[in-house]
């Protein structure tokens, strides 16, 4: 018995030792490897659809797994929103096993859906994934956004009136996904082309599920697909693309220093009743700096994984600085309370 699971191990290694020698597909790899190795300590995971992307992913993520000794998950996603995604789930589930790769199948709760349906399935689909990430103490989720998703996600943002924070957002291989610094995403695909990727896939499990979706012009996604390649018709490049999304970080991590100095220098936090007490100044300061630094200040202290939703933090913002003496107002996990030249953010949990 050891010795056909040696033979099976053998055989394994040796199909993707055989899949690098084409040079494309090692270059793809030694790009995705030089991009992870700085943060993968121990364990990570995988996001696995079963779509062309995450196939590619899940082949790059065990070639590196082989080659450093390294624990890997592999979390594929039934998210109920298709007939056939359990059908789907356990298909992408059986295919990875036949190269060795064992896999977890986690399923989002079925329910009736009032949002935006891809929103609702990207959402959920983290939280299953974060949560056995907490319970396997892996600190690292790998996605497979690539810099097609890269290109769409900024005109998607623009489009829905995102500012400055959330145009380059995106523009980050690592990201964290809990206010602890526990988890974090890690996208070491973002500067490579879909083309890349479904060359990989196609010459080395040679599998992907498809989702309907993908070609259904109802979802925003599908009609900034449709823009981009028209833009790309009349001289939108990568490049030009990239350098413009770089320009925007910069401008952005001069506001991220003066948000810190503002935080440095008006406020002061209270520990022993996990509080905050803003100076006077805080709300002088320029309006982006004031509903950036106000914005973390929230966040920290009502303890949560996401920013509050910004037309309620500026609401607010303006109510504090139209008040001396005001009542007390609720946001996101915090009480807040104007106290004449000073605003007072303490927890809802004290």
């Amino acid at each position: 018995m050891k010795k056909k699971n040696l033979s099976v191990k053998k055989k394994i290694h040796n199909f993707y030792s055989k899949k690098l020698d084409d040079p494309r597909i090692k270059r793809i790899y030694l790009n995705f490897k030089k991009k992870i190795s700085s943060h993968i300590s121990s364990s990570f995971c995988v996001a696995v659809s079963g779509g062309i992307d995450s196939m590619a992913l899940s082949f790059l993520a065990k070639c590196y797994s082989l080659e450093n000794n390294k624990k890997i998950y592999f979390f594929i996603i039934d998210h109920k929103l298709r007939k056939n995604s359990t059908f789907e789930a356990k298909l992408v589930k059986k295919k990875l096993k036949l190269f060795q790769i064992s896999s977890n199948i986690l399923t989002i709760k079925k329910e009736k859906i009032s949002t935006n349906i891809q929103s609702f399935a990207r959402e959920n689909r983290y939280k299953l994934i974060i949560k056995q990430s907490l319970i396997k103490k892996i600190d690292m989720i790998l996605t497979a956004h690539h810099v097609d998703d890269l290109i769409e996600n900024f005109f998607i943002r623009l489009l829905r009136g995102s500012g400055l924070k959330g145009l380059i957002s995106f523009n980050k291989i690592k990201s964290k996904v809990t206010l602890d610094d526990k988890i974090f995403i890690l996208r070491p695909l973002l500067d490579t082309s879909k083309k890349d990727l479904i060359y990989l896939s196609k010459n080395t499990f040679n599998f992907n599920v498809n989702d309907p979706s993908n070609l259904d012009d109802k979802f925003l996604r599908v009609k900034v697909r449709k823009l981009i390649s028209n833009l790309e018709k009349n001289g939108l490049t990568f490049n030009k693309f990239k350098l413009s999304l770089n320009n925007l970080s910069k401008s952005n991590n001069a506001l991220d220093y003066y948000v810190k100095k503002n935080i440095d220098d008006n406020s002061n936090y209270l520990k022993l009743t996990n509080s905050i007490i803003l100076k006077d100044d805080f709300l002088k300061q320029p309006g982006e700096i004031v509903f950036r630094s106000f914005s973390e200040l929230i966040q920290k202290i009502g303890n949560k994984d996401t920013f509050a939703r910004g037309s309620k933090v500026e609401n607010l913002l303006k109510y504090l600085r139209s008040t001396n003496n005001g009542s007390k107002k609720t946001l996101s996990g915090c009480i807040i309370q104007k106290l004449e030249n000073s605003v007072i953010i303490s927890s809802e949990n004290r």
